[in-house]
């Protein structure tokens, strides 16, 4: 469907030629700017923009499209991509990269991309063209994302933070046209998080963002494209001005469809009353039943045929029918994108044991990697919060807490990362679920605003979608204990909002690891952290 609302200034947001490459790139698909001189282009601010028109793409196997008709423009300065998880905002970002080809619809001009995917273990492709350059620009890309020198040969022992910085340096280090993020801020400590900002912040031509990170949003975007059901929506700001329009939109269609529908329901009630009236007038009208000696009787209903006062009332119904028909007419116009509550409901049976998980004061150890824990407890009620940079070890210490769980004490525990093998466990254990089971599993997927028809089908499931569904899988075990690394990571904002509502009232123990401050505040009453040590890291109950 083709985005609506007002078009947006776009010359507000120069794009500052960078490089031949880029340069050369602007010369040669758009002819506006072809026929401009050098002159004009290097001593004017020239805007540029991306525009996607009626846009459909269908993934191979699959009966419905994952797009259907999206149509948008995309100015310099950064653009937000909003909604739900399994939406298609990823999908829209590989064909705005030209990653992918649409079943229909345009793409243009011609520009240069460069797509950061969610995924960042992957090598970028310009990895050691990066390494090797000590130009300018290689320079720059090293500074913004505070790259030291060996990560480039070293990038598989790397954090995952780490790797997403260098991601994104290959990307700005390329000079594209079009940068595109897509959840950038996965698996970021607060202080990386920062950098990263400041790096995609500096980029001066066409920004697309992907991203449940509200504060990067409404610090970074200036426009925002909202995906509402199967309507898509440019609105205006970052992620809270344009939530609050569309909030303001949705609360106003309700009152036009409450108002459509009242009338709708008196027309109706009118409509019948006329059409009784009607009946009875033309009851009153027939000569059948009277007796051929009432000549005054029979000679009144002539006289009402002939003037044509008989059919008034049939007339009045007639219109009436008319009136009806149009109001619901309109009714069915307005319509209301459907929305969840956004309630997960109660789960969790606070442990009968006096503590569910207990660590002596130790040393833990991974291979050459070592951090200092002092003795942790963890009582049946505790909400507990596990903060650090990233590549302090707090994978390590949820694993060693986990193997300290007592047999008497039910745990749940979704990790942070997500791979094949998991994603496969998954649909496996959702479709060897009894029905009842089933229900309850899919209700939760269901009210975080996911379609639980693509969990069964079990094909192009999104990263949130399947990180939905795990979380869904352990929380109907009502479990003792929950253990969640990162779990805020791919949710769309609303199922984030929802998570939080039910961890702030889960009655079991909780273990959170997470840099969402927002999430941890409302919902951990205890804090640990991790620290980087001389030698070594360890772990202080703050």
């Amino acid at each position: 469907m083709p985005v609506s609302g007002t078009p947006y200034d776009h010359s507000v947001h120069p794009v500052a030629l960078q490089g031949a490459a880029s340069l050369q790139c602007l010369l040669v698909p758009n002819p506006y700017i072809a026929c401009l001189t050098l002159r004009d282009l290097l001593s004017k601010e020239l805007a540029m923009q991306l525009n996607l028109t009626h846009i459909s793409y269908t993934y191979p196997g699959t009966a419905s499209p994952a797009i259907e008709d999206v149509s948008a423009t995309f100015p310099s300065g950064w653009t937000g991509i909003i909604g739900d998880n399994g939406c298609g905002k990823s999908t829209l970002a590989r064909i705005a990269a030209r990653a992918i080809t649409p079943d229909s619809g345009t793409v243009s001009p011609s520009l240069f991309a460069s797509y950061c995917q969610q995924d960042s273990t992957q090598e970028p492709d310009d990895l050691f063209d990066l390494a090797s350059d000590w130009g300018k620009e290689a320079q720059r890309a090293r500074a913004l994302l505070r790259i030291e020198d060996d990560w480039f040969w070293r990038c598989d022992t790397l954090s995952g933070g780490q790797q997403k910085r260098i991601q994104i340096a290959c990307a700005l280090y390329a000079q594209p046209d079009i940068l595109i993020m897509d959840e950038p801020t996965n698996d970021l400590d607060a202080a990386t998080r920062d950098i990263v900002k400041e790096a995609l912040a500096s980029f001066s031509g066409i920004g697309i963002l992907i991203s449940h990170d509200r504060d990067l949003l409404d610090s970074l975007v200036g426009q925002s494209l909202m995906c509402e059901g199967a309507r898509w929506t440019m609105r205006p700001g970052g992620y809270s001005k344009a939530s609050d329009q569309a909030a303001s939109e949705r609360a106003s269609a309700m009152r036009d469809r409450e108002q459509a529908s009242r009338e709708a329901k008196r027309l109706k009630a009118e409509a019948q009353r006329r059409s009784e009236e009607a009946a009875r007038q033309k009851g009153k009208r027939s000569k059948r039943g009277l007796s051929k000696k009432d000549s005054d009787a029979r000679e009144k209903i002539g006289r009402a045929i002939v003037s044509g006062k008989d059919g008034v009332a049939g007339r009045l119904s007639s219109k009436m029918s008319g009136r009806l028909a149009k109001a619901e007419a309109e009714l069915s116009k307005k319509t209301v994108s459907k929305r969840y509550d956004h309630r997960i409901g109660e789960f969790g049976v606070t442990a009968r044991s006096s503590c569910v998980a207990h660590l002596e004061a130790s040393r833990l150890s991974a291979g050459e990697f070592s951090i200092d824990v002092p003795e942790l407890w963890i009582s049946p009620t505790d909400h507990v919060v596990l903060t650090g940079a990233n590549g302090t070890g707090k994978s390590l210490v949820v694993r060693s807490i986990i193997e300290s769980v007592p047999d008497n004490v039910k745990v749940a525990y979704v990790p942070q990362d997500v791979g094949p093998e998991e994603r496969e466990r998954a649909l496996r254990h959702l479709r060897d679920q009894d029905q009842e089971t089933k229900g309850r599993i899919l209700s939760i997927v269901a009210r975080l605003n996911s379609d639980p028809d693509r969990l069964l089908d079990g094909d192009d499931l999104s990263p949130g979608e399947l990180r939905k569904l795990m979380l869904a899988e352990q929380l109907v075990t009502n479990p003792n204990f929950l253990v969640l690394d990162e779990p805020t990571n791919h949710l769309d904002v609303g199922s984030i909002e929802a998570l939080q509502e039910m961890l702030s009232g889960f009655s079991g123990a909780l273990l959170l690891v997470t840099h969402d401050r927002q999430l941890s505040e409302a919902v951990t009453q205890i804090g640990w952290e991790t620290i980087q040590g001389e030698s070594l890291m360890r772990l202080l109950v703050v």
